[in-house]
């Protein structure tokens, strides 16, 4: 640290600054800003992690076991955010940079892996994830420079810089080979470059094939069709579109073999369905609006369906059709 001009912790202070505040103001949103922490009130944080269940890359697993509990899942938003806090604050004011580089690190892995297919123009958490993996490895090189709490203790010789493992979880230089450090970097760089396109042809079609953006229409897969008695119950899971506002159901229709309608439920009838006719799995829910039967991004729910009409069909096949207020429309058969 003692050439300025070759401090590369103190040339990326604008990257350092950026990528800080980047994280610390997840925590102030949440928490200053507005109570994203509240599962009462809308904007929780958990409903936005609901959202990123049904194309997740490989940690989809935790996030459905998540907000199937929602007990455990508030525990762990609010962990979360207090890592976020601490982890983005520390990196702004270059304290135990490498260490909190490895937060960085972690956090963007995490976005990238959960909610990389989500943005409806830019690509915008996939962009986000890489970003935030490829400047938390940059930091872990360069530490902080002149501009930090690290240099500080370092320029003051606090007791804490003398030992051995200071400059692996703070900042200074790193104890290395100088014939293998290159390599090291240019592995671990490939490596996630390798990470970069492989999620981008995952979840866009980036290299190669038909580009695709899930997040730009919505998609309702429909499971579970049955016809008992006088009911008819059919579970549904919003898979795509905009995270940002449901799909507006404004039919729901049971036809036959040739398409002739049996029953429909209009937007009059799905906007007065109540909860007895709707058993919602997570935290994202399933419910009647104004005008049509709501359905948010990541929301799964069975529904119930009660006439006498189901009761005096007679043995067949059918289909159920659900049709969104844009006019696409989705299709599950089942048979009596």
């Amino acid at each position: 640290m003692k050439n300025i001009k070759n401090d590369a912790g103190l040339l990326t202070l604008s990257v350092r600054l950026v990528i800080g505040w980047t994280y610390f103001s997840a925590f102030w949103r949440r928490t200053i800003l507005a109570n994203k922490l509240d599962p009462e009130i809308s904007g929780y944080i958990g409903e936005k992690f609901n959202h990123f269940l049904p194309n997740a890359l490989g940690i989809k697993p935790i996030i459905e076991y998540l907000v199937e509990n929602p007990d455990i899942l508030w525990i762990n938003m609010v962990i979360f955010t207090i890592i976020e806090g601490i982890v983005g604050l520390f990196i702004i004011f270059g304290l135990f940079t490498r260490l909190m580089s490895i937060g960085v690190f972690s956090l963007a892995m995490g976005i990238l892996l959960g909610s990389g297919w989500i943005g409806t123009t830019c690509l915008d958490e996939w962009q986000i994830g890489v970003l935030g993996i490829a400047t938390g490895f940059t930091l872990f090189l360069t530490g902080s420079g002149k501009y930090s709490v690290d240099y500080y203790l370092i320029k003051n010789g606090f007791n804490i810089t003398k030992q051995k493992w200071f400059s692996w979880i703070g900042s200074g230089e790193i104890p290395n080979k100088e014939s293998i450090f290159p390599k090291i970097i240019l592995v671990s760089s490939l490596f996630i470059l390798g990470i970069t396109l492989f999620t981008n042809q995952i979840f866009h079609g980036g290299l190669w094939g038909t580009l695709h953006n899930k997040s730009v229409k919505p998609k309702l897969e429909i499971t579970n069709g049955k016809i008992e008695k006088n009911t008819l119950s059919f579970t549904v899971f919003r898979t795509e579109g905009v995270d940002v506002y449901g799909s507006w159901v404004i039919s729901i229709n049971l036809v036959d073999e040739e398409s002739n309608s049996i029953i429909q439920y209009n937007q009059e009838d799905l906007a007065n369905l109540t909860k007895e006719n709707i058993t919602n799995s997570y935290i994202a829910k399933i419910k009647p609006g104004k005008h049509s039967l709501i359905v948010p991004l990541g929301a799964k729910a069975k529904l119930n369906l009660q006439n006498e009409i189901f009761h005096n069909l007679p043995k067949g096949k059918y289909k159920i059709r659900i049709t969104d207020i844009s006019g696409i429309y989705w299709e599950h058969h089942l048979e009596k």
